[in-house]
């Protein structure tokens, strides 16, 4: 079976890039704005510390792992019900990213965050900001990906990308 098969090509793209560049502009906050706020959380004392990076792993958790399960299922889905219109290289390509992107988060950054659980650790936050930024430069580089694939598929639609193109 292909994605070809159906007429689930756009909204798999669509919800594909949207995911994608969602995650994408997330991580790029966490990495400009809201890590650099760890160490000046720091500043504030132990307690306080300790506390802000308790919230912000309680906030960040329900939000960002369905955004990435579902980045996930619609990554996969397009190199395992390969379509015509998408090239499968672009789509390996950004499934290879992905890997990139979860072998840095969660063999990078999670631990990273446990350390920084029991108190600010400058190193831990350094490696925590060099494991985001390998996540940040993946995610980017997918969101060109995924806007390629959605471009391309619009391309060889003859009326857009429209069901059954």
């Amino acid at each position: 079976m292909t994605i070809g098969d159906s007429d689930l090509l756009p909204a798999l793209l669509a919800t594909h890039a949207a995911a994608t560049m969602l995650m994408t502009g997330l991580d790029w906050f966490v990495h400009a704005v809201h890590y650099p706020i760890f160490a000046r959380a720091a500043l504030a004392g132990d307690d306080h510390y300790r506390q802000f990076q308790r919230e912000h792993l309680q906030r960040t958790a329900p939000l960002i792992p369905p955004i990435m399960l579902l980045e996930l299922g619609t990554a996969l889905a397009l190199v395992l019900l390969p379509d015509q219109r998408v090239d499968l290289g672009l789509a390996w390509a950004g499934v290879a990213l992905l890997a990139v992107v979860w072998v840095a988060t969660f063999a990078g950054a999670v631990p990273m965050h446990h350390r920084l659980e029991k108190g600010f650790d400058a190193r831990a936050h350094r490696w925590l900001m060099r494991f985001d930024l390998v996540r940040a430069l993946a995610w980017t580089a997918r969101s060109v990906l995924a806007l390629l694939m959605l471009m391309q598929a619009m391309s060889r639609s003859p009326l857009g990308l429209q069901a059954g193109g």
